[in-house]
């Protein structure tokens, strides 16, 4: 596997994908073209604006971006890869579309195999065992939660912490997260806006200079700090 899996496209005060640059460089280096996912479809836009906003992001690199809606064939699209990007959005929609045209498996697949991946958002909330912990609303009935699984925990992406001084008396996500380990035995990473984890073969690791808080069922959270291997 080689997957950069990251809690969020844009991070305040930057553009899109601008923090990543230095790390994107890399990662798609020599790659002459990357399948873009535009599923999930942030505030509505469409699958051609969408990846027009994807070209101009990744303008930096020495590649062309194409999007999965382009192709005749999606699913042999994904296998011939040679980069694939999904980004982020309403992860019950992307979950859906890609139940729909029965591409989680061989995304699954391709990724297993080692193409480079990008996730942003809701392409890093797919890569877990299922989308039970995104915190998007359900526009959409996906026909099932379950996700890529290539990674073995859940993401939950934009993780904040609470904030003490808020008069705000709903839900942390700490209490959310928690309720759904009540009921599912699975690790979940709350993962902030400005970090990510770099999948290297079987070795996952936290990068960015924030913390992530890790949870396990019927355990206290904890913090973990940046070049963690989880």
């Amino acid at each position: 596997m080689n997957a950069i899996i990251a809690s969020t496209s844009t991070i305040h005060g930057s553009g899109y994908l601008e923090y990543l640059k230095p790390v994107l460089t890399d990662h798609f280096k020599d790659i002459s073209q990357i399948v873009f996912v535009p599923y999930a479809r942030p505030s509505g836009l469409t699958h051609d604006e969408y990846t027009a906003k994807a070209k101009e992001g990744l303008a930096f690199l020495d590649a062309t971006v194409k999007g999965i809606h382009e192709f005749e064939n999606p699913k042999q699209a994904i296998q011939s890869a040679e980069a694939i990007f999904v980004g982020g959005g309403n992860t019950f929609l992307l979950v859906k579309t890609l139940h729909d045209l029965d591409l989680m498996p061989t995304l699954r697949a391709t990724i297993l195999n080692g193409t480079p991946y990008l996730g942003t958002s809701a392409g890093s909330n797919i890569c877990g065992p299922n989308m039970q912990t995104t915190n998007d609303m359900p526009i959409v009935m996906p026909k099932s939660f379950e996700t890529l699984g290539v990674i073995p925990f859940n993401i939950n992406a934009h993780y904040i912490e609470e904030d003490p001084n808020s008069k705000h008396k709903g839900e942390s996500r700490r209490t959310r997260i928690k309720e759904f380990q009540n009921l599912n035995k699975i690790d979940v990473l709350g993962l902030k806006e400005g970090s990510w984890l770099e999948a290297q073969q079987d070795t996952v690791t936290l990068k960015g200079k924030l913390d992530a808080v890790w949870f396990e069922p019927d355990k206290e959270p904890i913090k973990l700090k940046e070049d963690t291997i989880l």
